[in-house]
């Protein structure tokens, strides 16, 4: 039930916070943000024993996410079950800690804005430049990294009869 509060919480303020920064090429914020991808990562400690119920929560938060912000039905619940075996990859074979924690953040929104900028290509959606890809990419780290440190602190500490299975 926390994962679920999570996610939603993160899915509201990927579009909340959109309202108040620029979006546009050439303007993006740094802090661009995409709560709902860092929020995949935090949360997949509290579904360790439940696996099945993590990706069938991650597919019903991509069709939303779909719904809310890009339009392309289906799309984000593939990447977003893609992400769910990458991160528990992650969890199963390498150490999760504060100063790593970071470097998988970056790498997960690298690899989503990467299959983002592919799907476009394919589709011939917008004109695209790699030069705009990597402008996207590093500009929306930072607000990202902080939120996933800031989420995974918070988790972290809580109260283990509010997670029922701690963090590392």
């Amino acid at each position: 039930m926390l994962g679920i509060i999570i996610l939603g919480i993160s899915l509201y303020l990927d579009g909340f916070l959109t309202l108040f920064l620029p979006y546009v090429p050439g303007e993006i914020s740094l802090l661009t943000p995409m709560f709902t991808i860092v929020s995949i990562l935090i949360v997949y400690p509290l579904y360790r024993k439940k696996e099945k119920e993590y990706f069938i929560t991650l597919f019903i938060l991509g069709i939303l996410y779909d719904l809310l912000y890009t339009n392309l039905l289906f799309y984000d619940s593939l990447v977003f079950i893609l992400f769910g075996f990458i991160i528990k990859k992650i969890y199963k074979n390498l150490d999760v800690r504060h100063i790593k924690l970071s470097l998988y953040i970056i790498v997960l929104i690298v690899i989503y804005e990467l299959l983002m900028s592919l799907m476009i290509i394919i589709f011939n959606l917008v004109p695209i430049t790699p030069i705009k890809i990597i402008y996207k990419i590093t500009h929306s780290i930072i607000i990202n990294v902080i939120y996933g440190e800031l989420l995974y602190t918070i988790v972290k500490y809580l109260p283990k009869k509010l997670k029922r299975i701690s963090i590392n």
